[in-house]
């Protein structure tokens, strides 16, 4: 080798490595969110979004869980249709507001849950600091009272059961922290709220008239508990998501105090009882023998609803980190919605197209929530 040469080869390593120096290997994929999301948060933080401006909606909008709405929006239709047909206008009004319902409800929750959300859901725009907590709870208030209000022009029983279901949600966060009450406190709420869904049908009647309005539809029964352990089993099979996150912040939920195994067995019974419950109002429905064109679209979403029950209990029993979760919870969701939509539909069955359309939407929400492994 000449001296040119060796001369030319020394000049160039110390650039080599310098060059190397400067230019570290390609992060991994994780980590680019980090650091977006550090940057994010630490711009967030610098100014948050003023209430009711266009960051402040975009923000308040992801806090409420779109993808979820579908959930409250089941469960107010699913009440409705156990109750008189009522005119369809109506039956649209009262389905925006149930269906907005989950929102403002999730968004209200959050704002006592900023602990456990930092670790485990930090994307999230109220832990960022992009908007404000009372900004937050003001819009989360000011939009339950405005639903309840629409629901009481159906019916004045709705007044104490709207007010009953938020006090509920504003106190939810310390049931949480106790590994026996979580899932049915959060239950109760879901289940008042099927319940002022079928007091929007039944309508205006006299206190005397309450208990009997209710004996006349013997499936409610049924329906209600349908509605209390299909949600307690969501509630439940989302604590696996965020068991770091909760036994950090002192939330002593089942998986956190008993493990993954046991609290999948718990979760077994409520996914069964939920099923067996909408089944038995199916039954009901169908008991007469009449067969009405949308009754095979009822037992079509009862045998969806069926599949995706046992695809989520599955995947809940091969869990084995908390990373894994969503996909378990995912078909927890569906199966939720189908049962209920069955439910509907054997009892409505004009309602199949209009909730066939529904659940197509909610598999579109659910693909563009904005992180997958959060449901």
């Amino acid at each position: 080798m000449s001296r040119n040469a060796l001369s030319l080869q020394r000049t160039q390593r110390p650039r080599t490595r310098r060059s190397a120096h400067r230019t570290p290997p390609p992060p991994e994929p994780g980590q680019w969110s980090l650091a977006s999301r550090a940057a994010a948060e630490s711009s967030a933080r610098a100014q948050p979004a003023r209430v009711l401006s266009g960051a402040f909606l975009r923000g308040y909008a992801t806090t409420m869980r779109p993808y979820l709405l579908f959930v409250s929006g089941i469960t107010g239709l699913a009440g409705m249709a156990l109750a008189a047909e009522l005119p369809i206008g109506s039956t649209l009004l009262l389905a925006l507001a149930f269906f907005l319902s989950y929102g403002f409800g999730q968004a209200l929750t959050d704002c006592f849950q900023l602990d456990t959300d930092a670790l485990s859901a930090p994307y999230r725009p109220l832990v960022q600091g992009a908007i404000e907590r009372r900004d937050v709870l003001a819009v989360s208030i000011g939009g339950l009272i405005g639903v309840g209000a629409v629901l009481a022009v159906y019916n004045p029983w709705n007044i104490p059961l709207a007010a009953l279901a938020v006090a509920g949600l504003a106190s939810y966060t310390p049931f949480k922290r106790r590994w026996w009450a979580g899932p049915f406190y959060n239950a109760w709420i879901v289940v008042v709220l099927a319940m002022i869904g079928h007091l929007c049908g039944v309508g205006r009647f006299a206190e005397s008239q309450f208990a009997g309005a209710v004996a006349q539809t013997p499936a409610l029964p049924a329906m209600l508990a349908g509605v209390f352990f299909g949600y307690a089993n969501f509630v439940l099979a989302g604590y696996y998501k965020d068991i770091s996150a909760d036994r950090a912040t002192g939330y002593r939920t089942l998986p956190v105090v008993f493990g993954l195994r046991p609290a999948a067995f718990v979760s077994d019974a409520f996914a069964l009882l939920a099923l067996a419950a909408c089944g038995v109002a199916v039954w009901a429905a169908l008991a007469d023998g009449l067969v009405i064109p949308g009754h095979d679209v009822a037992l079509l979403f009862l045998a969806a609803g069926t599949g995706a029950t046992v695809i989520a209990q599955l995947r809940l029993h091969r869990v084995r980190h908390e990373g894994e979760a969503h996909r378990a919870i995912a078909p927890v969701v569906h199966a939720y919605i189908l049962l209920l939509s069955a439910v509907a539909v054997a009892f409505k069955p004009a309602w199949s197209s209009a909730l066939a359309i529904f659940y197509i939407a909610f598999l579109a929400a659910m693909k563009g929530r904005p992180m997958r492994r959060q449901i």
